[in-house]
């Protein structure tokens, strides 16, 4: 069981390992099936306070052009200004604004979401997954959750209808959130 006092040995600033993070999302395709994907390119930085959570701050800065679902033709749509228009709006950003601590090993991550030039307030909620030492003599800690966005709070409209009734994207997209952090001091 992990108590407040078991945080405090957390207390630092942590940069995200992207070899050992992985920033996940999951749509709905032509209502029958999930379509899943990732962001390869993407950095953050992380202020853990143990004695305080409320006093911690996470950033995250994500490439919109690493886009990847494994398929290049819908990667190069999503890209473009049907979706995230990443010319125009090259990265994604996440800049925590509120860290509470909710339950044994849960914390809630509020924070402004930047998606193609629209901030929205978003919470996400972490489980805590742990502390360990890597074989490099790394301090690094694990959290991992998801948040469900509507897609159009974020201007990205475009969806085609489809002849047997519905949409071929749906508006919901999961976020999912795989987190490998390296203390640096």
């Amino acid at each position: 069981m992990t108590t407040a006092s078991d945080y405090t040995q957390l207390t630092g600033e942590y940069t995200i390992d992207p070899a050992h993070s992985r920033l996940g999302f999951v749509a709905r395709h032509a209502m029958v099936t999930k379509v899943r994907g990732a962001f390869n390119e993407f950095e953050g930085t992380a202020r853990v306070d143990g004695e305080n959570p409320a006093n911690s701050s996470a950033a995250l800065a994500i490439a919109a052009n690493s886009i990847d679902t494994r398929n290049p033709d819908r990667d190069a749509h999503l890209r473009s200004n049907d979706f995230l228009a990443m010319e125009e709006y090259p990265e994604i950003t996440f800049r925590s604004t509120e860290i509470t601590w909710t339950e044994q090993d849960t914390f809630e991550v509020t924070g402004d979401l930047t998606i193609k030039g629209v901030t929205r307030s978003v919470t996400v909620p972490l489980s805590f997954e742990g502390q360990a030492t890597d074989p490099f003599g790394n301090s690094r800690i694990g959290f991992e959750g998801s948040t469900t966005i509507n897609r159009k709070d974020f201007g990205i409209t475009w969806n085609a209808a489809l002849e047997t009734g519905g949409v071929l994207v749906s508006d919901k997209i999961v976020l999912e959130f795989e987190l490998s952090a390296i203390k640096q001091n």
